[in-house]
């Protein structure tokens, strides 16, 4: 895991993003924010299970199947079977330790 931080590599609403093996931070302080950067690496090993490129065509078709069923962007992404993993277990700081292969899938 290499941690960046850049405010002009993410858009305007988005604080971070994990794109394997980074995880771009828009502010410094975020790097110490246990929790953020939990949920981050969550999505870090789900690329990894996924090898990585499959990971992000999932997500996009995933997003946009969201976005038809709920007509919000804000809904189709809080919906995404990876972020709804990662958001339910992001407090949990032992959880990658514990957590099973693709247990993402708990979550479609």
């Amino acid at each position: 895991m290499i941690v960046l931080v850049n405010r002009f590599l993410l858009r305007k609403n988005f604080l971070g993003i994990s794109l394997w093996p980074f995880i771009i931070l828009k502010r410094k302080d975020l790097k110490q924010d246990k929790v953020f950067i939990n949920h981050e690496k969550i999505h870090l090993r789900q690329q990894v299970e996924f090898l990585i490129i499959p990971f992000y065509l999932w997500y996009l078709m995933e997003y946009v199947y969201r976005l038809i069923q709920y007509r919000s962007t804000k809904l189709a992404y809080r919906n995404i079977s990876f972020e709804r993993e990662a958001y339910a277990n992001e407090k949990d700081l032992n959880y990658l330790k514990s957590r099973s292969f693709w247990r993402f899938l708990k979550y479609v």
